[in-house]
C-alpha cells in the first residue's frame, strides 16, 4: 500500500499541484486547510480551558467553605455538568439555550462551544480542586485563620498556592483531554480537525493519509501540553509534598 502524501499540497478549487504546498487567493491547499482547522482546535481548546480553571477553581474553593449553602451550589455545578454528555451538552448550547434566551443566537457558534467545553471540564477541574484543598492539613488553615487572615485570604494565600502544586498533575490530564475533546465541535459545524480530516477524505478518498496527518497533530498538541506542565510541576512542587522531594 502506498502512501500519496502530495495530495496535501493539492489545490482545494483545481485539485491540481499548488505553489509551495499552500497555496494562495481562492486555491489554497489542503494542508493549508489542515493548519488552519489546527489553529481552530487549539483556539477552542485554550479559551475552554481558561474557562473551565477559572470556574472550575470557583467551584471547587465553594465545595471545601464551611457554609453549606455554597457546598450545595460548588456540589450541584459539579454534578450538573459531570454526568451530561460533553456532545449532549454542545448540542444544549447550540440548539436549545438559543431558543430560550434569543440574545444568544447573535453569539457564535465558535464561542458557544467554548463554554460548553469549557463548563464541562470545569466540573472536573472543581473536583479535583476540592480534593487538592482537602488533602492538606487541616492546621494550615487553622494557622491562616489565627495570623488574622480572613477565610477568603487563607484561601488566596495559604490554601490555593498549596493545593493547585499538588493537583497538577491532574490538571494535566484535563489540559491534555481538552484538546481531544475538543474534536465534538465539528457537531456544530466548527472547522477544527476533525471537520477537516472528514470532509478531506470524502473529497481525496485518502483516508488513511489525512487521518494519520489528524492525529499526528492532536498527539502533537497533547504532548507539548504535557511537557509545558511537567516542567512547571518540578517548578513549583514543595519538598515533602505529594510529588515533591
Amino acid at each position: 500500500m502506498s502512501m500519496e502524501w502530495h495530495i496535501f499540497c493539492q489545490g482545494l478549487s483545481s485539485g491540481g499541484p499548488v505553489s509551495g504546498c499552500l497555496g494562495s487567493g481562492h486555491d489554497i491547499s489542503y494542508l493549508s486547510w489542515m493548519l488552519s482547522a489546527w489553529g481552530w482546535t487549539l483556539s477552542v481548546a485554550l479559551l475552554a480551558l481558561v474557562v473551565a480553571l477559572a470556574v472550575g477553581s470557583v467551584m471547587g474553593v465553594l465545595r471545601t467553605t464551611p457554609n453549606k449553602f455554597l457546598v450545595a451550589i460548588g456540589d450541584a455545578w459539579t454534578e450538573l455538568f459531570r454526568n451530561i454528555p460533553l456532545l449532549v451538552q454542545i448540542f444544549l448550547w447550540y440548539f436549545v439555550l438559543p431558543a430560550v434566551f434569543p440574545v444568544l443566537k447573535a453569539v457564535p457558534s465558535f464561542i458557544l462551544v467554548v463554554f460548553a467545553l469549557g463548563f464541562f471540564t470545569s466540573a472536573r477541574i472543581a473536583e479535583q480542586v476540592r480534593a487538592g484543598i482537602q488533602s492538606l492539613p487541616k492546621g494550615q488553615r487553622y494557622a491562616g485563620l489565627a495570623m488574622g487572615l480572613t477565610l477568603s485570604q487563607t484561601y488566596r494565600y495559604v490554601l490555593l498556592p498549596m493545593a493547585f502544586r499538588i493537583v497538577i498533575p491532574p490538571l494535566t490530564s484535563e489540559s491534555m483531554n481538552i484538546i481531544k475533546n475538543s474534536s465534538v465541535a465539528f457537531a456544530v459545524s466548527i472547522a477544527e480537525l476533525t471537520m477537516f480530516a472528514m470532509q478531506a477524505q470524502e473529497e481525496t478518498s485518502r483516508g488513511i493519509e489525512v487521518y494519520l496527518a489528524v492525529t499526528g497533530l492532536y498527539f502533537i498538541s497533547a504532548f507539548v501540553i504535557n511537557r509545558i506542565a511537567l516542567f512547571i510541576e518540578h517548578k513549583v512542587q514543595v519538598p515533602g509534598m505529594i510529588g515533591g522531594h
